[in-house]
């Protein structure tokens, strides 16, 4: 499939749905294994791990060094994170009312 074939959104919005229906992280966690090449896998906790840094306020070479991105990747996530209402933003939120105070 390519970006332009309608199936994948179809199907990327059935597994969004499923995936916040789901409530056990280690189904999850075995789910995105199984789906998930190892390389896709650390690609995905990569992208997510600069996320975070970059809200922590961690310098875009810093991070690029640390978890050995581009420059391009880390300057794309950096102005997700800055749009109002970013979908960063949000899950950021939610991932802080997950962290024990």
């Amino acid at each position: 499939m390519t970006m332009d074939d309608p199936r994948v959104r179809e199907n990327s919005r059935e597994l969004c749905r499923i995936l916040a229906e789901a409530t056990d992280p280690k189904l999850l966690e075995a789910f995105l294994n199984c789906l998930l090449t190892p390389a896709e896998t650390a690609d995905i906790a990569a992208r997510w791990a600069l996320v975070k840094a970059l809200r922590d306020g961690m310098p875009q070479r810093e991070i690029a060094k640390t978890l050995g991105l581009s420059l391009c990747k880390i300057t794309r996530g950096s102005r997700e994170l800055k749009k109002p209402g970013s979908a960063f933003q949000q899950i950021l939120l939610i991932l802080d009312d997950l962290k024990p105070e």
